[in-house]
């Protein structure tokens, strides 16, 4: 398998090019290329068929049936990034059920409504113009997690692939119609909410009005028209570009809440009536304290780089709700959710995985507005700012990503870990203050005296660094513990020139 073949010439129009370091933890993402970029492609179509191929050697051998849903989302190039993918499953013996233009939920819906267990979905997700990826899974509601993706890319880049006979092609209809109908049934939401939805131009445009009217939402659109050039910003909630714009919106029309949906769907943004951006973690929060005056004794997974508040909010205590924190990434909280049978996942970047009998499991963005506008509905004489502010007060860092390259981001990381146990270990200060936990399970949480925390971890899906910061007592202390963990980083070389303030 190449890996360093060039466009325009014979042996990229006759072999397959795949780069090795688009197969991450939990799903698979290149740089596809687009005429505005000189950076060379990762992947071309060749490459896509025997990523297919892959794919389904690997569900044959895992003993999977020979069926899986597929589906793309709205970039000039997915259809024929999809085509290549089916043409390799078919390939390998499997008959491909195509439901077309698609978010992400949907096609794990499909999975469901088709009664099909295993699912590939081409999409880059939020990532700008010139990516493409597929997001896999062969067990419903789950999604591919480091030892599939390990093994796909091993049958892939050794050329281990086994065409078989016996593939097909079925083109599913009715499923878009399907999904919008199944978020609203049973809805009952009698308040009066005026919404913003935001989409940025991106596949989400296509769904996320109909469905938030549907719920009973008076919905003003904006910048829901497709347009894979994506003109205004990248569709992507935590963009801060795209929620200020959101913002504006809100403000100036009188709205009661402002929903940002990511270019495949399954990631939603809020801002408050009063133009507030409140970052995912703490919507999360919010919808945690509902759900479990709800039900009672709700166990709930988050993702380290969420706010501490989830372990001392009194709310939370009260009604006797358990809160776990585990890896940051969509497979890893899906799947610990889904193992310890949580009521709900919640992640930072908005990924949020409601359980039976709120949602099947997977991250929807559509399912978490459905929940957000019901959480209103509950409380009728509350304003999205009144709830948040009933939260615990704590001062946060935006996510942060100095650049570290794949091949080299996991190694520093493990110097860092090693290093931030060190100083436990040995009762060295952070920011003037002890370390009482260091949390391991994804790079390094670690926290300080008083609750203060900081992260530092490796990015599954691009060469960077993630870098997060908490502390309860002020926006000062945030950029004590963030100078803290700069001067870690600046004795790393391999890590990028990183000059961000907070």
């Amino acid at each position: 398998m190449r890996d360093d073949l060039k466009p325009n010439t014979w042996e990229f129009e006759t072999e397959a090019l795949v780069k090795p370091t688009g197969f991450r933890e939990y799903d698979a993402r290149w740089w596809f290329g687009h005429h505005a970029s000189d950076q060379p492609p990762h992947i071309n179509l060749n490459g896509i068929q025997a990523l297919g191929l892959g794919l389904g050697t690997l569900m044959h051998e895992l003993g999977k049936a020979p069926h899986i849903v597929v589906g793309h989302d709205f970039r000039s190039y997915s259809l024929s990034v999809k085509q290549a993918l089916e043409v390799g499953l078919m390939q390998a013996g499997i008959t491909v059920h195509d439901i077309g233009l698609a978010l992400s939920p949907m096609a794990y819906f499909a999975q469901f409504h088709l009664d099909i267990d295993s699912v590939a979905m081409v999409t880059a997700s939020h990532n700008e113009n010139g990516w493409t990826g597929v997001k896999m899974g062969v067990q419903r509601p789950l999604t591919f997690g480091p030892d599939e993706m390990s093994r796909l890319k091993q049958i892939v880049l050794n050329e281990e692939g086994q065409a078989r006979s016996g593939g097909g092609y079925v083109r599913e209809t009715g499923v878009a119609e399907a999904f919008k109908r199944d978020i609203a049934q049973g809805a009952s939401i009698t308040r009066k909410i005026k919404v913003v939805a935001a989409c940025g131009n991106g596949t989400a445009g296509a769904f996320a009005p109909e469905v938030l009217r549907a719920l009973g939402a008076e919905v003003i659109e904006m910048d829901c028209e497709l347009d894979h050039s994506f003109p205004r910003y990248n569709p992507n909630p935590e963009d801060m570009k795209m929620l200020h714009a959101l913002a504006a919106k809100v403000v100036e029309i009188g709205a009661d809440i402002g929903m940002a949906f990511d270019g495949d769907g399954d990631r939603c943004g809020v801002v408050d009536n009063t133009g507030d951006e409140i970052f995912a973690d703490k919507v999360g929060l919010m919808l945690a304290r509902d759900l479990s005056n709800e039900y009672e004794n709700a166990t709930f997974v988050v993702d380290v780089k969420s706010t501490g508040l989830f372990a001392i909010d009194p709310v939370l205590k009260a009604n006797g709700a358990k809160t776990e924190y585990w890896k940051t990434g969509h497979s890893y909280i899906k799947r610990h959710a889904h193992d310890l049978g949580a009521l709900a996942g919640f992640e930072k970047s908005g990924h949020y995985f409601l359980q039976p009998p709120i949602g099947r499991g997977y991250d929807d963005a559509l399912v978490s507005a459905r929940c957000i506008l019901e959480m209103l509905d509950r409380n009728p004489d509350k304003s999205m700012e009144d709830l948040k502010n009933a939260l615990p007060v704590s001062f946060g860092s935006p996510t942060m990503s100095p650049s570290c390259t794949d091949e080299e981001k996991y190694e520093v990381v493990a110097r860092i870990v090693a290093e931030f146990q060190r100083r436990m270990d040995e009762g060295e200060e952070v920011a003037g203050r002890n370390i009482v936990d260091v949390n391991t399970v994804n790079g390094v949480r670690f926290t300080l005296e008083g609750g203060a925390w900081g992260l530092v971890r490796a990015s599954s899906n691009t060469p960077n660094l993630v870098i997060v910061v908490e502390s309860p007592d002020s926006q000062d202390d945030v950029r004590s513990v963030f100078a803290a963990i700069k001067e870690e980083l600046a004795r790393h070389p391999e890590i990028g020139a990183f000059d961000q303030e907070i």
